[in-house]
């Protein structure tokens, strides 16, 4: 049973934390995850062994970084428009060979984490100092509609990290047509999917050992404590990983290991949970080329280059609009 009171919020956090535990099954948005703490805990994830996304990028980006910066570059020079930067250690692959060329760009890293932000331009003047660099905090969709009016030359939409695995198919059509509608026909988006593979490799990525997978989701719940005057026994839930390999979606849950009932005085929320009852925090879509084809042709978008790693676990596509 849920006690709800509260009807106006002070946030979307709230909002939508109200809406999402009071639902049935309940649920979470897994872009609050991401606070100072949660900044941290998802690059701790992104330094393990079992987390072959990041390495495979890595890879693509120093492999092709000439074939990209190519397919980038424009004679009147181009706005490299980054969705989702995060610390930008990748992107700095691509600024350090574009620096190298000379090339005459300007890189506008977006990000929904204001902490997020001030390191990487903070970094980004340090090792690169010759690079114009004019962050922009916000989430995907707030911004777009402002990356539209970069449109007095070139401009490359970037998306690194499959980001858009976080979204189900109908959502990521949404957010693709949204990047088409910004768009030119001299635009570019350039975009990460992480590859269908061995079920098991998928599993490992995001059920590590060392417990960071789970220490990230459970992140909610301590910013709901924190923020919200909650008192969720965070010890109490358990982090739980499927994967189907028919869809491509890996799922990640919070599971209530006993009956309890959790305050949220912030919003006058009562909370109950039944044994074993789950919260989902997270989506991981996985993709072949098929599903990219149709996506992107349902979103007005079409597929000119493709780059993947030695193992073929993830690619980079180049779109434009179609």
């Amino acid at each position: 049973m849920t006690t709800k009171r509260k009807i106006t919020y002070a946030s979307n956090f709230e909002k939508d934390t109200a809406e999402g535990l009071s639902s049935f099954p309940k649920y979470l948005s897994s872009k609050y995850i991401y606070d100072k703490k949660g900044d941290k805990l998802f690059q701790d994830i992104m330094e393990m062994p079992s987390y072959y996304l990041t390495g495979a990028e890595f890879e693509i980006l120093e492999t092709h970084k000439e074939a990209i910066s190519e397919a980038f570059t424009s004679p009147s020079g181009f706005d490299l428009i980054e969705l989702g930067a995060g610390d930008g250690k990748k992107t700095k692959i691509l600024l350090r060979h574009l620096v190298s060329r000379d090339d005459d760009f300007c890189y506008l890293p977006i990000d929904i984490s204001h902490n997020v932000l001030e390191g990487l331009e903070k970094s980004v003047q340090e090792e690169l100092p010759k690079v114009d660099i004019k962050p922009q905090q916000g989430s995907y969709f707030d911004v777009l509609e402002s990356v539209a009016d970069y449109n007095s030359r070139k401009k490359v939409i970037m998306v690194l990290g499959s980001n858009i695995g976080n979204l189900l198919h109908p959502q990521a059509i949404d957010f693709l047509t949204n990047i088409q509608e910004a768009m030119s026909q001299k635009d570019l988006l350039f975009m990460g999917f992480d590859q269908k593979k061995n079920p098991q490799t998928i599993l490992d990525a995001y059920n590590d050992p060392e417990g960071i997978t789970a220490a990230f989701n459970k992140n909610l719940l301590h910013r709901i404590n924190d923020e919200m005057d909650a008192n969720f026994d965070v010890d109490s839930f358990k982090h739980w990983e499927v994967y189907n390999p028919e869809s491509g979606t890996a799922k990640s849950y919070l599971v209530s290991t006993k009956e309890q009932s959790v305050s949220i005085n912030s919003l006058g929320l009562t909370i109950h949970f039944t044994p074993w009852e789950s919260i989902h925090t997270e989506i991981s879509q996985k993709y072949d080329d098929t599903i990219v084809e149709w996506l992107s042709g349902e979103s007005g978008l079409q597929i000119i280059d493709q780059f993947t790693d030695k193992n073929s676990y993830y690619k980079n596509y180049v779109f434009t609009k179609r």
